[in-house]
C-alpha cells in the first residue's frame, strides 16, 4: 500500500517508565524490543516517522530524526508540542512507544478520515484515547494555552478544536478486541502474559 504522505508518525518516547523500573521501550514482546515493534507498524503506514526523546543516545541505534521537548517536565503533552512545532506536514498521528498491538488497518482509517478536522481521537463509551490520536498544527495555540496555564492533560483542549471522535464501531472493524489500545505498564504485565488497557480519560 501507499505509504501516508501527509500526516508524519510521531512516536514518543519521553517517559521515565518509573511504574516499569527501566526503559520499558526496550522491553522485548516475543523477542522484539517495544519501540521497534511500534517502529515496524509506524513505518509501514507514514512515509515520515519521528521519535520524540529527551534521551536521544538511547535510540540513535534505530535511525529516526529526534526531537528532545522544547519544554522539558511536561508529559506527554510537551512531546505533542514540540512536534507540532517541528513536522512538516499538517498533522501527526502520535501514539506512545509501549503499544505492543498497533493496528496498520486502524491507523490508516484515522488519517483517510482527518478530512478538515484539527483532530482524530478514538472514543470507546466514555473513554478517549488521546495517545492513538492525530493531532493538527492548528492544535498548537492551544496545547500552548493549557502548557502556560499548567493544564497537562492533553483532553482539555478538545472543546477550542473540531475533533473528529472514531467511534468504537469504526475500530472494532479493524481491531475486534480493540488491542491497539493495550500497553505495558509492569514487568508483571509480561510475565503474566496479559497486557492491560491503558486507561484513557473520561470524555467530557
Amino acid at each position: 500500500m501507499e505509504p501516508v504522505r501527509d500526516v508524519t508518525g510521531v512516536i514518543l518516547a519521553g517517559g521515565n517508565s518509573s511504574r516499569y523500573g527501566k526503559n520499558k521501550a526496550f522491553v522485548e514482546v516475543n523477542g522484539t524490543p517495544l519501540i521497534e515493534r511500534v517502529i515496524g507498524v509506524m513505518a509501514s503506514v507514514f512515509d515520515e516517522v519521528i521519535l520524540m526523546t529527551n534521551t536521544p543516545d538511547e535510540y540513535v541505534h534505530l535511525g529516526l530524526p529526534m526531537y528532545a521537548d522544547l519544554i522539558k517536565g511536561l508529559g506527554p503533552v510537551g512531546g505533542i508540542y514540540t512536534a507540532l512545532t517541528v513536522i512538516r506536514n499538517a498533522a501527526g498521528f502520535f501514539v506512545a512507544c509501549d503499544m505492543p498491538a498497533l493496528n496498520a488497518g486502524l491507523i490508516r482509517y484515522m488519517a483517510a478520515v482527518r478530512g478538515a478536522f484539527d483532530a482524530v481521537v478514538p472514543k470507546i463509551s466514555w473513554r478517549i484515547e488521546p495517545l492513538h490520536a492525530i493531532y493538527g498544527r492548528r492544535c498548537l495555540p492551544e496545547v500552548k494555552r493549557l502548557i502556560d496555564a499548567r493544564q497537562y492533560q492533553i483532553f482539555h483542549f478538545f472543546p477550542k478544536v473540531s475533533v473528529r471522535h472514531v467511534t468504537e464501531e469504526e475500530i472494532r472493524r479493524y481491531d475486534p478486541d480493540l488491542s491497539s489500545f493495550f500497553n505495558i505498564n509492569r514487568p508483571e504485565d509480561l510475565r503474566s502474559g496479559k497486557r492491560g488497557p491503558r486507561p484513557g480519560v473520561r470524555a467530557e
